[in-house]
C-alpha cells in the first residue's frame, strides 16, 4: 500500500480520495500526529496523514514521527511518499518549484531519532547512504513529466529544527555544506522508514528563498500563498504518482 504524508499546506487529498476508515491513533510510540484516513485513490489503495495534526498544530520538534511510520507500517503500508514545504537555497529552487530531492543533511536535534534505542531490541544499525529510494523517486519524476511540471530531480535537503526560520549565517553554513533546500521534518522520518524497511521519497515545494538568499526579509504572507498555491501542483503530481505505483 502506498502512504502520503503531508506535510505543510497539504491536510487532505480531495474529494477524489475516497476514505472508508481511520486507523487508531494510539501506538506503542504513543499517539500519531492525527488520525490516519484509510481509502483509494486514482484506483489504489491509500494512506494519509497530515504530518502537523489537524489545523497545523503540531510544530516540527514536537511531531511524533516515530509513531506515525510505524503506524503506517502497521496499516500494511511499504511505500511513503513525503511532501514537505522547504525554503530554495539553490539558484534553480525558486519558490514554487517542486523537487525531488536524492540526499539529506540532518541539522535537527533532541528528536527521537530510531526503533532501536537501547530498550528490548537488539541496536539495529542501517544503511542510510542513499536516503531516498530511486524507484519512488523515479515515479516522483515521471508524473512531474506527464504533468509537465517544473520539478528539480535532485537535491540535497538541510533539515533544521524550526519551528524558526533560519538565520543567513545559518543558510550560508548550509550552502557551502552543499544543501540546496531547508526544511524542518525530513529527519529523522526518512530513516525511521528505511528502519522498518519501507521504500520512503520526498516531494518537496519550495515556498521561500531561504535566509540571506535574497536582500529582504521573508514574508510569511508570501509563504502561505506561495504555498496554496503549490500544493494545486502537488496534489495533482501525486494522482498521477499514485497511478503509476500500480505498476
Amino acid at each position: 500500500m502506498l502512504a502520503i504524508i503531508g506535510g505543510s499546506g497539504l491536510y487532505g487529498l480531495g474529494d477524489d480520495f475516497a476514505t472508508d476508515g481511520k486507523a487508531p491513533r494510539d501506538t506503542p510510540y504513543g499517539d500519531t500526529s492525527a488520525d490516519i484516513l484509510l481509502g483509494r485513490w486514482q484506483g489504489r489503495e491509500l494512506a494519509f496523514l497530515p504530518r502537523h495534526g489537524e489545523g497545523h498544530r503540531v510544530p516540527p520538534h514536537r511531531i511524533n514521527y516515530r509513531a506515525n511510520i510505524w503506524a503506517l507500517k502497521q496499516q500494511g503500508a511499504s511505500r511513503i511518499i513525503s511532501v514537505n514545504a522547504v525554503g530554495g537555497i539553490a539558484p534553480e529552487l525558486a519558490p514554487q518549484t517542486l523537487a525531488v530531492p536524492d540526499q539529506i543533511i540532518d541539522y535537527s536535534s533532541g528528536r527521537e531519532q530510531t526503533f532501536f534505542d537501547g530498550g528490548d531490541e537488539q541496536a539495529r544499525h542501517i544503511d542510510f547512504s542513499w536516503p531516498y529510494d530511486p524507484e519512488l523517486r523515479a515515479i516522483l519524476v515521471e508524473a512531474g513529466e506527464q504533468r509537465n511540471l517544473q520539478l528539480v530531480n535532485k537535491g540535497t535537503y538541510g533539515c533544521t529544527n524550526g519551528p524558526r526560520l533560519e538565520t543567513a549565517a545559518e543558510i550560508l553554513r548550509m550552502r557551502n555544506d552543499g544543501c540546496s533546500m531547508v526544511g524542518m521534518t525530513g529527519m529523522p522520518e526518512a530513516a525511521l522508514a528505511r528502519e522498518l524497511g519501507l521504500d520512503y521519497a520526498c516531494l518537496a515545494l519550495v515556498v521561500n528563498w531561504a535566509a540571506g538568499i535574497q536582500p529582504r526579509e521573508i514574508s510569511m504572507q508570501e509563504i502561505i500563498v506561495n504555498m496554496e498555491r503549490g500544493m494545486q501542483e502537488v496534489k495533482f503530481l501525486l494522482s498521477v504518482a499514485a497511478g503509476l505505483a500500480r505498476r
